[in-house]
């Protein structure tokens, strides 16, 4: 066979060479020890955990280093493709700090090394195909998917690993006659890697996360290029790393059984491998077992669930560093108030099975993160949360932003701060009753009768003076707590129930219930001197006049 001419037959149009690419996109600029690394998702509309996961591996890797990360659209694959998708990944993966210093960008491409869309590039991996052929590598195949399925029955039925290897590549020794014939007939073909591959060697091979691998040896020659000239993942996703320059490829476990291919696919094209870093997958707990998380089952697997939950991002961000390395934990608690940049991640702490996500863990993770927060950080990050999310609790927060911060500031800063939000979702049940159109009517326990709830309250309203103290106003509900002949001596109260009609904190609840609504609140003194006194007076006499 004469592989150039075969080359020239299936490529005639190709009049660049590999020389010419190498030429173009030449070796980086870049200090030693730099890595050049690579976000390369599909565009199928959905986001997840595990890409930030893997985003946050790769941008770290890089950044520390001194390298670089791009964004690569692997959209090869135009069936999965949904429209508006890579805006969606885009925007999505900036909103939780992935930065790319080039790559694919909403307007188009950013950096010397493009095309970062996939579909673009076709005319480069034809120069390869066709290096590929001249070396006798690769080769048309004319299979129609009839042929393939009975191949693959025969194989089932005769209990043999499926695919297209040894007797049953009826392709990879064809005649140039038998190949010119199929291609005047107008038979569309496919190209296929030549492999040189036995199932009965195998080879070491040092991954920066699973360690020391043994691997089988490829045998089955895979496609190439598609019968519409689009590479597959596989040959594309080699030859843009080979002239990215990527230096390290970070990507899920799942791609472990097609790395022998991919071994094999490089040093056929003359490239140097780059490093792998293949990361486990994330795990829940399902009843007492774990099971990977998934698209259908869980959409907490979804970044855009996390947004709408109203998880700040710096909450996912410090999280997802604890799945990451073990020991970001006990740096967190020595560098307390570090950018969470400067810790010094390395690839080798990631957890070779797979990460645990707990769910749990990430909301009390989120209350630590909002608890540092000043008060005019969380008014504007909860404002813009609400905006999107809940439009009318984001008109009553720009409607007063010096009222909403002043409730956000209570219990804020300290040695103790108060821990109230993980999400902001959880802001408007909290702090919701400071708006009048979000007060809820108060349920008072039953065993109250009415005329001592209004007796305290009323007693209240006529002691109530904006100008007092905090310890002040507190004397004054102990005062009425023994003037009806409730006890403000709790360990009394504790020892004999019976002996007293009630507590201050039963006091306290009418009028807290009087004026929030709620049982549980902020401090009551300092909710009373947010709202003002007209307000507070409203409040507790439209809850007596309800009651009477």
């Amino acid at each position: 066979m004469d592989y150039q001419a075969l080359a020239d037959l299936l490529f005639p149009n190709v009049t660049d060479t590999p020389e010419t690419l190498e030429e173009r996109f030449p070796l980086r600029s870049l200090p030693e020890g730099a890595v050049v690394t690579r976000m390369a998702p599909s565009p199928t509309g959905f986001v997840h955990l595990g890409n930030l996961v893997q985003g946050l591996t790769a941008e770290r890797m890089a950044h520390l280093s001194g390298g670089i990360l791009f964004l690569r659209v692997e959209d090869t694959d135009a069936k999965r493709e949904v429209p508006g998708a890579v805006e969606v990944l885009i925007d999505t993966l900036k909103h939780y700090g992935i930065h790319f210093d080039e790559g694919a960008t909403i307007d188009g491409d950013n950096g010397s090394y493009g095309p970062y869309r996939q579909r673009q590039r076709a005319a480069i991996y034809h120069v390869y195909a066709k290096k590929l052929v001249s070396e006798g590598m690769a080769y048309p195949c004319f299979c129609t998917e009839e042929e393939l399925s009975a191949m693959r029955e025969k194989q089932e039925a005769n209990k043999e690993t499926t695919g297209y290897y040894g007797k049953y590549a009826m392709w990879r020794d064809r005649s140039m006659e038998d190949i010119q014939a199929q291609l005047s007939a107008g038979a569309p073909w496919v190209l296929r890697f030549r492999s040189t591959g036995s199932i009965e060697n195998q080879f070491k091979f040092d991954d920066l996360v699973k360690g020391k691998l043994t691997i089988t040896e490829n045998d089955v020659d895979h496609v190439l290029l598609k019968s519409d000239g689009i590479p597959t993942y596989h040959f594309a996703h080699a030859v843009d790393d080979h002239l990215m320059r990527t230096t390290h490829v970070v990507r899920g476990d799942e791609w472990l059984p097609t790395l022998p291919f991919h071994i094999q696919l490089f040093k056929a094209l003359g490239f140097r491998l780059p490093k792998y870093v293949h990361i486990g997958p994330l795990m829940k707990m399902d009843g007492t077992s774990k099971r990977k998380l998934s698209k259908r089952k869980d959409p907490e697997l979804a970044l855009t669930f996390y947004k709408a939950e109203g998880f700040p991002v710096e909450a996912v961000y410090e999280y997802i560093m604890t799945l990451l390395n073990s020991n970001y934990e006990d740096w967190r608690r020595a560098n307390p108030t570090a950018d969470a940049t400067t810790f010094k991640f390395s690839p080798k702490k990631l957890n070779p099975a797979g990460n645990l996500f707990d769910y749990a863990k990430l909301t009390d993770v989120s209350k630590n993160e909002i608890a540092k927060m000043d008060a005019a950080t969380v008014y504007e990050k909860l404002t813009e949360w609400a905006k999107e999310f809940d439009p009318d609790f984001a008109s009553k927060l720009v409607a007063d932003p010096d009222f909403a911060k002043a409730i956000l500031a209570i219990g804020r800063g300290g040695k103790k701060p108060r821990k109230d939000l993980a999400t902001w979702k959880e802001a408007k049940p909290y702090m919701g009753f400071f708006y009048d159109d979000y007060l809820e009517s108060p349920v008072f326990d039953e065993k109250f009768d009415k005329a001592t709830i209004i007796d305290v309250l009323e007693r209240f309203l006529a002691s109530f003076d904006m100008a007092d103290d905090s310890a002040a106003w507190f004397d004054k509900v102990k005062a009425i707590t023994e003037a009806i002949g409730f006890t403000t001596d709790m360990k009394a109260y504790k020892a004999d129930p019976t002996a007293y009609k009630g507590t201050v904190a039963d006091v306290s609840t009418f009028i807290r219930l009087a004026v929030t609504g709620k049982t549980n609140s902020p401090d009551l003194y300092t909710v009373m001197q947010i709202l003002g006194c007209q307000r507070t007076k409203a409040r507790i006499q439209s809850t007596i006049a309800a009651l009477s």
